[in-house]
Formats: C-alpha cells, sequence, structure tokens
C-alpha cells in the first residue's frame, strides 16, 4: 500500500493539485474525460457497526478510479488504456493486474456501473466544452479592443460584427466550431424504453404498494425511532488531511463511503431508493439542476460488497461547508431520503424529515465518512458550472445567423 501511495502522490504537483502531463496517467491528453480521481477505500467509519452489537467487516482496501467520461465505459477505458497503458499498469500491479494480463480486459472485469448518476450538462462533450472557453476568451478579448465601435452599434450590430470576427477566426484555423456528435439510436431508444416502462410498472404494483404500505410504515418507523446515530465531532488528524486537498480552485471534489444498516430491508429500500433517484435524474430533473442545487457538476452513488456499502463521489463549486449549506437549506429531504439508511446518520422521521436539519449533526456525519481523494483531475479546470453555461450560450450565438433585437440584447449581456 505504501508504493501505491508513492505512486500516486508522483501524479501531483502538490496535495490536491494533479499534474495533467503527469507520466503515470496523463489526463490532460484524455478527449472524453471530464473528470477523475483515485481514491483508495480506506473507510473511517467501519467500526460504526458495532454500535449494532455486530462485528466489523474488514473489506480489503481498494483503489477506486471514478471517472465521469463521454460516451460508452468501454470506450473511456480504451482511451485510458492507450495513453496511460504502461501508468495504469504500475498503479494496477499493487491491486492485482499480472505481468502476463491484458490490461484493458483487466479494467472491464473491475468495472462497477454507478447506481445512480448526475450530470450537470448530459451531451456536452469534453471537446465541444473547451471550444465554447476558448470562442468565448476570443471574443472578449475582441470585445476589449473594439469596445469603442462596438457600443456605437445595437445589440443586432453588434452580435452581427463579433459573429463575423469569430468566423474569420474559425476559417484563419484559430478557433474551431465542431459539430455534436449525434447521440446513438440505441441511447434513444433505452432512454424512451424507461421513460414509459418505469411509470407503468409503478402503476401495475401499485395495488401491491397500498396493500404492503401499512407494514412498510410500521417497520420503518420502529427502525428509525431505535437506530442508533454516530455523529462524534470530525477527529482533528482527518480534518487536516482532507482540508490540506480542497479548495485549489472554483471546483472541489467529494468522495465520501460508508456502510448500510444491517438488514435486507435497509439495503433493498436503498436500491429502490437510488434507481429512482436516477430515474429522475435522467427524465425530469431540469439540465443544471440537482433539486434546486445548481452548483453540482457530476454526482455518482456506487453500490460496494454486495450492496453492503455505498460510494459517493461528486464535483460542485465552491467550498464544501456552502455546498452542504445548499443541500440542507433546498433539499434536505433528498439528502435523508438517500443517506438516512446509512449507519449513524442523524435520526430521520417518515423517511425524509429530520436527519439534514440537524446541521451540525449532518456535518459530522459527512466529515467521518469522507475520503481523502489523492488523485483529482478536472478537465475544465478554472470554469463553474454557471461559466461553462454562460460559455455555451455565447456559442450558440454565435452559431445563430441572425438574431432578434431581444435575443440579441440578452445575448450581449452575456459577454
Amino acid at each position: 500500500m505504501s508504493e501505491l501511495r508513492e505512486l500516486l502522490a508522483r501524479m501531483n504537483v502538490a496535495p490536491g493539485r494533479v499534474d495533467a502531463n503527469n507520466e503515470l496517467v496523463p489526463f490532460a491528453r484524455l478527449d472524453r474525460l471530464h473528470f477523475a480521481r483515485f481514491s483508495i477505500l480506506d473507510d473511517p467509519s467501519i467500526d460504526d457497526i458495532e454500535v449494532y452489537r455486530l462485528p466489523p467487516v474488514r473489506y480489503p482496501l481498494t483503489l477506486a478510479l471514478l471517472g465521469d467520461c463521454d460516451g460508452p465505459t468501454d470506450a473511456c477505458l480504451a482511451e485510458l488504456a492507450t495513453h496511460a497503458g504502461p501508468g495504469l499498469r504500475r498503479l494496477f500491479a499493487c491491486c492485482g493486474l499480472q505481468p502476463s494480463e491484458d490490461l484493458l480486459s483487466w479494467m472491464r472485469a473491475h468495472v462497477t456501473e454507478p447506481a445512480t448518476l448526475y450530470v450537470n450538462r448530459p451531451r456536452r462533450s469534453v471537446r465541444l466544452t473547451r471550444e465554447d472557453l476558448q470562442i468565448t476568451r476570443a471574443i472578449e478579448g475582441f470585445a476589449a479592443r473594439e469596445r469603442a465601435n462596438l457600443l456605437a452599434m445595437d445589440a443586432r450590430g453588434a452580435h452581427t460584427a463579433i459573429r463575423t470576427f469569430v468566423m474569420s477566426e474559425v476559417a484563419a484555423g484559430r478557433l474551431t466550431l465542431s459539430a455534436e456528435e449525434a447521440t446513438p439510436l440505441g441511447w434513444w431508444i433505452r432512454k424512451t424504453v424507461n421513460l414509459i416502462a418505469v411509470p407503468v410498472a409503478l402503476l401495475v404494483l401499485t395495488p401491491v404498494f397500498l396493500l404492503v404500505s401499512p407494514l412498510f410504515v410500521w417497520y420503518l418507523r420502529k427502525l428509525e425511532t431505535s437506530d442508533p446515530e454516530v455523529v462524534p465531532p470530525v477527529e482533528p488528524a482527518h480534518a487536516t488531511a482532507l482540508f490540506e486537498i480542497e479548495d485549489w480552485n472554483v471546483t472541489n471534489q467529494f468522495s465520501a463511503i460508508g456502510s448500510l444498516k444491517p438488514g435486507l430491508f435497509r439495503r433493498w429500500l436503498s436500491i429502490v431508493i437510488l434507481y429512482i433517484v436516477g430515474y429522475a435524474t435522467r427524465q425530469i430533473t431540469l439540465r443544471g439542476k440537482l433539486g434546486r442545487v445548481l452548483t453540482i457538476h457530476t454526482a455518482q452513488w456506487v453500490f460496494l460488497d454486495d450492496k453492503r456499502r455505498v460510494f459517493f463521489g461528486s464535483n460542485y463549486d465552491g467550498e464544501l461547508e456552502s455546498y452542504m449549506d445548499d443541500f440542507i437549506n433546498k433539499v434536505g429531504w433528498g439528502l435523508n431520503l438517500i443517506f438516512s439508511n446509512g449507519i449513524g446518520y442523524p435520526t430521520s422521521n417518515w423517511l425524509v424529515f429530520g436527519g439534514a436539519k440537524n446541521e451540525q449533526k449532518f456535518k459530522n456525519y459527512i466529515r467521518r465518512h469522507q475520503l481523502r481523494t489523492e488523485v483529482w483531475y478536472d478537465a475544465h479546470a478554472g470554469s463553474t458550472c454557471y461559466q461553462i453555461d454562460r460559455q455555451h450560450r455565447v456559442r450558440v450565438g454565435v452559431e445563430t445567423p441572425a438574431l432578434s433585437d431581444a435575443d440579441a440584447r440578452a445575448w450581449c449581456r452575456l459577454l
């Protein structure tokens, strides 16, 4: 394990700050990867199950590579193997990869798909997002140089002048306006089938739900009123290790792990809830919003160890304190719905009340379960969710030959 930690540390220029061109995994060469992290799943809360008078399970230490990528998982793994094969072999040799084994096959065999995935801007690739930034920066430079002339024009005239400038830069090869890749037909078919099938299944099963609901409510309340809390203040050494890797940029990472409360009831409740949340994030939530929280780039929930543990990883703007406050104040019920099945969670009522509303206990719980992310990569470092959305809207305006007066004024205000 010491060898693995040393290798991971070599990928950073300092704790919390990756070298995107490091020799092991040169993230900057990867065209599909938005975010990536390496975390050692050393669960700091593994002994908490003792509050149920059960012995802790000593899970083997595991290295997790969590990625948010464009396209199918297999295509991203293939890109990783192509551009970072030797470095990945050195890392995964610490995890059981043998010299004779094929790296790509080994990675495929160890893939665990997320139970739930949220993406702030689905179908917006790394390449297009980078182009949006370059176009916006070029326009801002042009606007600064031509400020007097642009201010003398009306909004539509300014839009035409800026668009003419961008198109000349594209023609000269200094900017690129790539077309968005077509989404595979199979993806649309699966999404449509899922959109229809889940409500139909719920409708068909409604009589069963009504029949078992009294028993469900009784047993849930029995557990809620007896499940113990484990929310001590975070240990100073653990807090220091976490603080060391946070707030080096406008965007931060968050990694956490925890065990589900014992018993099949809590396990199956978690499976169902995360499936429903996953359906909502795919089919219902507005683009750019998780509930009313606007600062999350991506979030994943992953079941581990026969669904006895859950790993959560997110990428968000701002500091952790404001990130937690945002959730508590806006979607505290959602935090309870998802996390109240974890051992030690602050007491919740009726699945959605209480819990996170006890702010200090919730924050202690979160920090207790948080993991130190050894290596973290952000392909869009320096750009918040708001800025990425703004840059995209700037590009859309450039790609539109003519705008109405109102639309042109709104577009110019983006600049």
